[in-house]
């Protein structure tokens, strides 16, 4: 597989502030809606305007979360965003990573009047039968991207391979999932299936570990995905690491038939852990990749990339 890097931006605010730690990214409305894992607002960027987008309401007083604060431990970590149609309207759903009690919450934004509008709820229920389902504990879950396969959604645990602990996903109703979300149905009702376990490769002894998924192609019993993967040295699912390489990877099934190395820009290893599919055809694609550079001051950025198989 070829993986080029065709421009980049440099993601930033209208008023300049950075976009923060860039964890995901889908389409909404005429534009895209940028997760940022370390605070309560997301981004939506639009041609080349860059503006907040409220997700939670402040947590003890506070909008951005870093270790040198001291409010780490409180963020909500979305990490997976998937495009999705609710009732005729535009979506994107958001999902935490659930390493934490705080980060076991999902939101819905939709797309009405050209203002995004937010549903939140506590999946705390769900992501307990998440760890189950995919026979970890509850400490170790790692949930970083997520697809919409036909009428599931495909949940992807990165795990922390080098220690034994494999990328992994489980399926989902989307229907349920969504009424979950908007309080119409009990989040302990939403039942996961179909755990699987992929094999990504390794970069310098560290192993691939899956950050976020997109449909290439395929029918809904056998989807061709788009993965991309980091080979991160973290010490647990909470704590980043040096990331000695990242890697775009596609998945028939949960049999790896491509991959390829994300080109260095500016010299450095790219951590990517958003994916959005601009176009495609029958063997290559352009997407949009974001990247977490995990320093709150620099502009996240995103890869406008081209890849053929």
């Amino acid at each position: 597989m070829r993986v080029d890097v065709e421009d980049l931006t440099r993601l930033e605010f209208d008023d300049g502030a950075p976009v923060r730690a860039a964890s995901a990214i889908a389409r909404l409305g005429p534009g895209w809606l940028v997760a940022q894992d370390d605070a309560t607002h997301a981004a939506w960027w639009h041609g080349d305007s860059v503006r907040p987008v409220r997700i939670f309401p402040a947590i003890e007083g506070h909008d951005v979360f870093e270790e040198s604060s001291g409010n780490k431990h409180l963020k909500p970590d979305l990490e997976a965003a998937c495009e999705v149609l609710v009732a005729d309207q535009e979506s994107v759903l958001m999902l935490g990573s659930g390493s934490s009690e705080a980060r076991m919450r999902g939101a819905l934004t939709s797309w009405s009047s050209g203002e995004p509008e937010v549903t939140l709820a506590d999946l705390t229920p769900l992501y307990a039968a998440v760890a189950g389902a995919l026979s970890i504990t509850a400490d170790e879950l790692n949930l970083e991207g997520a697809c919409v396969i036909g009428e599931m959604v495909r949940w992807f645990h990165r795990g922390m391979p080098s220690a034994g602990l494999p990328t992994g996903s489980i399926d989902l109703d989307l229907e349920a999932l969504v009424a979950a979300i908007r309080g119409e149905l009990d989040p302990a009702e939403v039942v996961p299936g179909n755990a699987l376990h992929y094999d990504l490769g390794e970069v310098g002894g560290v192993g691939l570990a899956a950050t976020d998924a997109v449909v290439l192609s395929g029918s809904t019993s056998s989807p061709v995905l788009l993965l991309s993967a980091a080979a991160e040295d973290a010490p647990n699912p909470r704590d980043d690491g040096p990331v000695v390489g990242s890697a775009l990877v596609v998945l028939e099934g949960s049999r790896v038939v491509a991959s390829a190395a994300l080109p260095d820009v500016d010299g450095c290893v790219n951590k990517v852990e958003g994916l959005a599919l601009v176009e495609r055809s029958s063997r290559s694609a352009r997407v949009l990749a974001t990247v977490d550079a995990d320093d709150h001051a620099a502009p996240s950025l995103a890869l406008h990339l081209r890849l053929d198989w």
